[in-house]
């Protein structure tokens, strides 16, 4: 089976983000392991290549970190009698899903690095466009490196500016001066907890507290799932440390004026829980405006509006409540699946869609139906659903997209492919639309995007190519699903 590389499969056409990060702190003492646990089962979807948990007890040795990691689920790669081990009031946790580096175990995070002044553990999502040469500076000092990920190069360069720093937040604002790209950071020092957010705001990152334990985490549904109460969302550039003695801090010295940064608007598309809440906009109402929008600019007459599960129910609820028409049913998901081993053969990627999605024939048979789904990346995935439901007795098939075609490859965490490989790429929507099977094909206009954010800018460079920074001169998005 080495042959074979891990994906979902249901998924195999959809876009991955590369992580999940949580943290937790608690000044009375207690074990924090069990809640990171928790953090990471609810931030799961962020990835599911491998995961990890580091912990360390304050008043114990400085330099002693208890850590397990390993490939898989976390309720796979965690068992009661892990969680036991892992004593300690302060630590981090991360799910991974591979966009640069190659998914094996020795990538795993969180990374933890014992140096001169104690011990650092570190979670990272998010994508450096200049880690190759952030790499090739340390290795000429002498680094040597275990992984093949940018994260360690972060961590390293956190190290080594402790060295001349009062502080390790000093260190982590010193080493933010030369990062570049995305990165949503947690990090554990001996005594405290600190979360950083690159200046645009690429990924998300939100600060919870429960009772007197404070919690980072990559998304807000984490903190429910916790018990914890939302404080804050980190804002864009900002330093955040955590501990007893001063308990939250917050440096904002390397933020940029809001006109400037760039959330990724695909976490709001399809990345992150509906149930969450990131940069003060609700997920859940992103996506039902998204389906608005579609039905005023795109409409057609058909009998139901059905939604790709899971990601393209909100919008395909959005989409039923502008345009009047019946919202229903049309998949059951086969959610015990999980993932499985399959050879990168497109054979395979196209049959695996029948493995997790199965129509009903009763809700569709007969019916002219507008499915709802929230992207088109290659094509194979949409091509294979539309025949499902053919195949099933829908008279017609009309699909809607709630985001602007796939147009140009991503730098930032997201491992949307070579322009080539995309099937909106020197292609025209009716072209998509005959390639895929559909009687029309509407995707949602740039402009909407936007219009649902508000006044928070974002990122829109997979959609026009045009980025919030230079993009690398090599590819640094690794060796992605061929």
């Amino acid at each position: 089976m080495t042959d074979g590389i891990y994906v979902q499969t249901d998924d195999s056409d959809k876009l991955r983000e590369e992580c999940g990060v949580f943290g937790a702190y608690d000044f009375d003492g207690g074990d924090v392991a069990s809640t990171i646990y928790c953090g990471l089962l609810s931030l799961q979807h962020r990835g599911q290549e491998s995961c990890g948990i580091a912990v360390s007890d304050t008043s114990g040795p400085k330099a002693k970190v208890i850590s397990s990691k390993d490939m898989g689920l976390v309720n796979e790669a965690f068992t009661p009698e892990h969680l036991e081990k892992l004593k300690g009031d302060i630590g981090v946790g991360h799910v991974r899903y591979s966009t640069a580096g190659s998914s094996t175990r020795e990538n795993a995070q969180p990374l933890v690095l014992n140096y001169v002044k104690g011990t650092l553990g570190l979670a990272h999502n998010g994508n450096l466009v200049n880690a190759p040469e952030l790499r090739r500076e340390l290795e000429y000092t002498g680094a040597i490196f275990q992984t093949t990920i940018d994260s360690e190069v972060i961590a390293y360069h956190i190290a080594r500016e402790r060295l001349n720093s009062k502080t390790v937040e000093e260190a982590v604002g010193r080493a933010m001066t030369k990062l570049k790209g995305a990165y949503s950071l947690v990090i554990m020092s001996p005594r405290k907890l600190i979360g950083a957010r690159d200046p645009f705001g690429f990924r998300p990152l939100c600060i919870g507290k429960r009772d007197n334990t404070w919690i980072l985490a990559s998304e807000s549904c984490a903190l429910d799932t916790v018990g914890a109460e939302f404080v804050r969302d980190v804002l864009p550039g900002e330093i955040v440390t955590v501990s007893p003695e001063k308990g939250l801090e917050s440096d904002m010295s390397h933020a940029i004026p809001p006109a400037e940064q760039a959330r990724c608007v695909f976490e709001y598309i399809y990345f992150a829980r509906p149930d969450s809440i990131l940069d003060d906009v609700s997920v859940y109402h992103f996506r039902m405006m998204a389906g608005k929008y579609l039905a005023i600019d795109s409409p057609v007459d058909a009998d139901l509006v059905v939604g790709v599960p899971e990601s393209g129910n909100c919008a395909a609820l959005g989409y039923s409540l502008q345009s009047g028409i019946p919202y229903g049913t049309a998949f059951v998901k086969n959610t015990y699946v999980g993932r499985t081993f399959i050879k990168p053969k497109q054979k395979n990627r196209v049959s695996s869609v029948q493995v997790k999605l199965n129509p009903i024939r009763e809700a569709v048979e007969g019916k002219r139906i507008i499915m709802i789904d929230d992207s088109i990346v290659r094509g194979t995935t949409s091509d294979r659903i539309v025949r499902m439901l053919r195949e099933a007795g829908a008279r017609e098939v009309h699909m809607r997209v709630s985001s602007p075609p796939f147009l140009w490859p991503c730098y930032f965490g997201t491992d949307v492919p070579a322009r080539e490989q995309l099937i909106a790429y020197n292609r025209e929507v009716s072209d998509i639309s005959r390639i895929i099977g559909t009687d029309t094909l509407a995707y949602l206009k740039l402009e909407r995007l936007q219009e649902i954010m508000g006044s928070r800018r974002i990122c829109t460079g997979c959609f026009t190519g045009s980025y919030p920074m230079e993009p690398p001169t090599e590819d640094i998005r690794g060796e992605f699903e061929k």
